[in-house]
């Protein structure tokens, strides 16, 4: 692929949205090129690596980028004026990580072709948001997804909800007596609350949990949360989305926290005492921390080591184990560049 390419949005998305496993480390690579010759904070950092560009020829060998950069610098491949800022949420007296995106219908094509990919088309569906403390803050990337998912939709019950739970549970209710398909998206807190305020059978509605139990509840672990949602539910399984501001691509878990990526994205795992080694491929289970190759991320940065522990399958299937331990200053000497 020409450098060029990249500057075209209707060439780009073609080669990102229809990549193969087949040329998906060629593309990856060119990629990485381009990011290293265009994004002044991930060439910084290959640089202060030594990193000699021309000896790569193998994914595992590409450099991730810290995820704490996006909190303190604009990590952009290309110059441009950003249609949107996604921003993290965050603890008080935190610092949010900001993601600008130069073109949202990348953002887009990604969410949906996933979403397509997994779900169906998002028509024959009714989507409910239960995501209060997204709503209650701007610029949210979750926000913007579960908003057009809802639009796509076009069902009549389909929209947020904040605290209305009586309001939510009627909803789901005249939708289980209609038979009608549904998808409960929430972060953890709030389905949680609602399911012990108003337990249910639910037969014809996938819910689906984001995480998110951080400052507002006690921490239970995914299982355990699991566990309570499918009893208070009557869910035969809890599904769950694992994305974050700092990319633009989603995996999803269907049962039993085990997540798959659409085809642009993949999940490696570095050594959590060396932020440098991958761990190498063999038949059995990995655990390590995790690095993200999301190539529908390329005007930013598509190799991001993420503060996530996980565990990789050999078919590059991947469960989520919990966070780093000091994961903001791990691997982070050289945050000053």
């Amino acid at each position: 692929m020409q450098k060029t390419d990249f500057y075209n949005g209707m060439t780009l998305k073609n080669e990102i949205f229809n990549v193969s496993p087949s040329n998906f480390e060629s593309l990856t690579l060119d990629i990485f090129r381009f990011q290293y010759a265009h994004n002044l904070i991930y060439k910084a950092y290959c640089d202060a690596l030594h990193t000699n560009i021309d000896s790569i020829h193998s994914v595992e060998h590409i450099p991730f980028l810290p995820i704490q950069f996006f909190k303190s610098k604009e990590v952009i491949s290309s110059s441009f004026i950003p249609e949107t800022i996604f921003e993290s949420s965050g603890t008080t007296g935190s610092i949010n990580s900001k993601h600008l995106i130069k073109d949202l219908s990348i953002y887009e094509e990604c969410f949906m072709s996933t979403f397509k990919k997994f779900y169906g088309n998002p028509n024959e569906i009714c989507i409910i948001g239960l995501l209060p403390s997204y709503l209650e803050r701007k610029n949210s990337s979750l926000v913007y997804m579960v908003d057009y998912l809802i639009k796509e939709s076009n069902h009549p019950s389909s929209g947020f909800y904040l605290y209305n739970y009586e309001k939510l549970h009627a909803t789901l209710m005249e939708n289980e007596k209609n038979g009608q398909p549904t998808l409960l998206i929430g972060v953890s807190y709030a389905l949680l609350d609602f399911s012990e305020q108003y337990p249910m059978q639910l037969k014809s509605t996938i819910v689906m949990e984001t995480g998110g139990m951080k400052g507002r509840s006690k921490e239970i672990s995914k299982q355990a949360l699991h566990e309570i949602l499918i009893n208070n539910l009557g869910a035969s399984n809890i599904h769950s989305e694992y994305g974050m501001t700092e990319l633009l691509s989603q995996a999803y878990s269907i049962k039993n926290g085990v997540f798959n990526c659409p085809p642009w994205m993949k999940i490696l795992l570095r050594a959590e005492d060396n932020p440098l080694e991958i761990l190498g491929h063999n038949n059995n289970p990995l655990i390590g921390a995790v690095n993200v190759i999301d190539l529908a991320n390329v005007y930013s940065c598509s190799f991001i080591a993420t503060d996530d522990m996980g565990k990789l399958y050999p078919d590059g299937s991947f469960e989520i184990l919990g966070r780093l331990e000091n994961a903001d200053i791990r691997g982070c000497g050289l945050m000053v560049i």
